[in-house]
C-alpha cells in the first residue's frame, strides 16, 4: 500500500496549480474577439468560478464517501457501471492530463520565445516535460516539495501583477457598470463560446480527487482542498482579468495567446514585460508538474483493474507509478509536435466536460440509490448546487457540438474508442 505523504497544503497546491495554467494567461485574448463589454468579460469569469465551486462541492461529497485515487474513474465505476468509469479513466489517461500538460508546455515555450526568439519553443516544451517526468519518478516527497515551492511562487507573481496594475498610473478608461450592450452580449453565442474557454481555465478544480489514495485523511482533506483551492483561484482569476482589461487595450490582446506578456509590457514597460514573461514561463512549470503528479495515478488505478493496461500499474521502489508517468509524458510530447494550441484546448475542454457532467449527475443518483452510505461531507446547497453545475455544463456541451463540431466529434470518438480497450481487457482478465 502506498505511503500517504501528501498533506493538506500540498493537496491545495495541486488543485491551485492544476487550475492556474494556460487558461488565465490565454483566454481573454480570444474572448475580446466577440465580447467588448468589461462587465460581460468579468461576469464571464464570475460565472465560471461559481460553476467550478458547485462542481468542487459536489465532488467533495463523493471524495469523502468513496476515498480512492482515480477521480471520475472511481466514482463512475461505482455509480453507473465499470465500463462508464473506464471510459472516464481512458479519457483522463490518454488526453485529460496529457493535453493540458502539452498546452502548458506549449505556452511556456511561447513566453520564452517572446524574449528569446532564437529558442525553439517546441523543443523547449518537450524538454520540460521530460525533466519533470524524471523528477516525479524519483520520489513522492521530492515531487511534493517541488510542487509546493513553484505553486507558492506562482501565487506571489499573480498577486504582484494585480497589485502593480492597481498602483501604477497608466490604465485604460473602462466602464464596469452594465449597459444594454453588456446585457445583449450575455445573451449572445459569443458569451457561450467564451464560457467554453473559461470552463477550461477553471478545469483542475477536481485535481486532488485523482490522488485521494495518497492524501492524509482523505475524507477530510480532499473536500477541504477542493473548496479552498477553487475559491482562492476564482478570486485571483477575476482580479487578474480585471487588471488585464484595466491596463491593456482590448485591441492589443485580441487573438493573442501570450496575454500575460502583452499586459506586462503595458504595466512594467518593455524590459519589465520581458522579465515577467520569463517568470510566467518558469511558473508554468508548476502546472506541468502538478498534472504529472495527478494524471498517472488514474492510469495506475486502471492498470490495477484492467489486464490489458496492467503495465501502467508498475511502480518503482518508491512506490511511484513510473510507467504511467512515462506513458502520459509520451502522449503530451506527441500532441505538442502534431497539434495546434487552439485545437488541443477545444478538444480536451469538450471531452472533459462530458465526464464532469456525468459525475455531478452521479452524485444525485448515488444519494437516491445508496442513502445508507456514510457521508463524512455532504454537498452544501444540495440539490441546487449540482443543478447549477449540470445546467451550465450541458449548455456548454451543446454549443460545443454546434460551434466546434470537428473537435467535439473527435472528443466523442476518443471516448468511444475506450470501449474497445475495456472489453478486450475484460476478456483477457
Amino acid at each position: 500500500m502506498t505511503k500517504k505523504s501528501i498533506g493538506f497544503y500540498t493537496a491545495v497546491s495541486i488543485v491551485i496549480a492544476n487550475m492556474i495554467g494556460t487558461g488565465v494567461f490565454t483566454s481573454i485574448g480570444f474572448q475580446v474577439l466577440g465580447l467588448h463589454s468589461v462587465f460581460t468579460l468579468l461576469f464571464l469569469w464570475l460565472v465560471g468560478g461559481v460553476v467550478a465551486l458547485c462542481g468542487a462541492l459536489c465532488y467533495s461529497e463523493l471524495a469523502a464517501a468513496l476515498p480512492r485515487s482515480g477521480g471520475e474513474y472511481n466514482y463512475l465505476s461505482k455509480i453507473y457501471h465499470p465500463a462508464v468509469g473506464f471510459l472516464s479513466g481512458w479519457v483522463s489517461m490518454t488526453v485529460g492530463f496529457a493535453a493540458p500538460v502539452a498546452l502548458s508546455a506549449m505556452l511556456l515555450g511561447g513566453y520564452v520565445s517572446k524574449v528569446f526568439p532564437e529558442v525553439n519553443s517546441t523543443w523547449l516544451a518537450v524538454g520540460v516535460i521530460i525533466l519533470l517526468a524524471i523528477i516525479h519518478s524519483v520520489s513522492l516527497k521530492t515531487g511534493s516539495r517541488f510542487q509546493n515551492v513553484f505553486t507558492t511562487l506562482k501565487i506571489v507573481l499573480i498577486l504582484f501583477i494585480i497589485i502593480s496594475g492597481f498602483i501604477l498610473p497608466a490604465h485604460q478608461a473602462i466602464q464596469i457598470i452594465p449597459d444594454k450592450s453588456a446585457l445583449s452580449e450575455i445573451a449572445s453565442s459569443s458569451f457561450v463560446i467564451s464560457l467554453f474557454w473559461v470552463s477550461y481555465s477553471y478545469s483542475g478544480w477536481n485535481a486532488s480527487t485523482y490522488i485521494a489514495g495518497d492524501i492524509e485523511s482523505p475524507a477530510k482533506n480532499v473536500p477541504r482542498s477542493l473548496f479552498v483551492g477553487t475559491f482562492f483561484v476564482a478570486v485571483l482569476y477575476i482580479l487578474l482579468n480585471f487588471i488585464f482589461l484595466y491596463t491593456t487595450p482590448m485591441s492589443a490582446m485580441a487573438g493573442q495567446k501570450e496575454v500575460g506578456y502583452i499586459a506586462a509590457n503595458y504595466i512594467f514597460g518593455k524590459m519589465g514585460g520581458q522579465m515577467i514573461s520569463l517568470i510566467i514561463a518558469l511558473l508554468l512549470v508548476s502546472s506541468v508538474s502538478s498534472m504529472t503528479i495527478a494524471g498517472p495515478r488514474v492510469a495506475q488505478v486502471m492498470g490495477e483493474d484492467n489486464s490489458l493496461l496492467r503495465y501502467l500499474s508498475i511502480k518503482n521502489k518508491s512506490l511511484i507509478p513510473y510507467a504511467a508517468i512515462i506513458f502520459q509524458s509520451v502522449i503530451s510530447i506527441i500532441l505538442i509536435i502534431t497539434s495546434t494550441f487552439e485545437q488541443v484546448l477545444i478538444y480536451v475542454g469538450f471531452t472533459l466536460n462530458i465526464f464532469t457532467f456525468l459525475t455531478v449527475l452521479g452524485l444525485i443518483i448515488y444519494r437516491i440509490k445508496h442513502p445508507e452510505v456514510p457521508r463524512p461531507y455532504k454537498t452544501w446547497g444540495y440539490p441546487f448546487t449540482p443543478i447549477i453545475f449540470l445546467a451550465v455544463t450541458l449548455w456548454i456541451l451543446c454549443y460545443g457540438l454546434v460551434e466546434k463540431p470537428f473537435e467535439s466529434m473527435v472528443g466523442i470518438a476518443t471516448v468511444l474508442s475506450g470501449l474497445l480497450v475495456y472489453f478486450l481487457g475484460k476478456k483477457t482478465k
